[in-house]
């Protein structure tokens, strides 16, 4: 698993390696993921290009692949091949949203760039919420991640569990 961010030093190591521990409990493929932090302006644009919606968002998910079988197929085709990842797609976050949701929520900016990235990152592998049932599945899989790595809806900022 690898994630390739355009901005160094935007994340501090705490947050990347919740980062690499959220995709690593989406999927246990070895793929790349392409992490960009823009401004309000920029995702505004694209969304407006890519979405035909004219707003700003909290995260765009751009896939490499239109179903995970053929993702699943491109990484068996990779496999034992040394230092060969296939790239999943990419994520655009905005970081202005990301601090007026953590407020908004009342959480910690981090939750809700793992949180986001997280969403996004199921988005790649397929995952949606266009119908009411897709939406079910798809919360309660982000959820679950979230759990996991023991930042979950109920966690207050001060709690956030320590990484190994």
């Amino acid at each position: 698993m690898e994630i390739i961010v355009n901005e160094e030093g935007i994340l501090d190591e705490r947050t990347m390696d919740m980062l690499r521990k959220a995709a690593s409990a989406c999927t246990q493929l070895d793929v790349e993921i392409s992490l960009s932090f823009v401004s309000l302006d920029e995702i505004h644009t694209l969304n407006r290009e890519y979405r035909e919606v004219d707003r700003p968002t909290d995260v765009l998910s751009f896939p490499m692949f239109g179903s995970i079988e053929e993702l699943e197929e491109a990484c068996a085709l990779q496999d034992g091949e040394d230092g060969q990842v296939v790239p999943l797609g990419d994520v655009v976050i905005c970081m202005d949203k990301i601090k007026e949701q953590a407020e908004e929520f009342g959480h910690s900016t981090e939750r809700e760039t793992v949180y986001l990235f997280t969403h996004s990152v199921l988005h790649l592998l397929g995952y949606d919420h266009e119908t009411e049932e897709d939406k079910r599945v798809m919360r309660a899989r982000e959820e679950e991640i979230m759990e996991t790595l023991g930042i979950g809806r109920d966690t207050a900022a001060s709690d956030l569990k320590e990484t190994e």
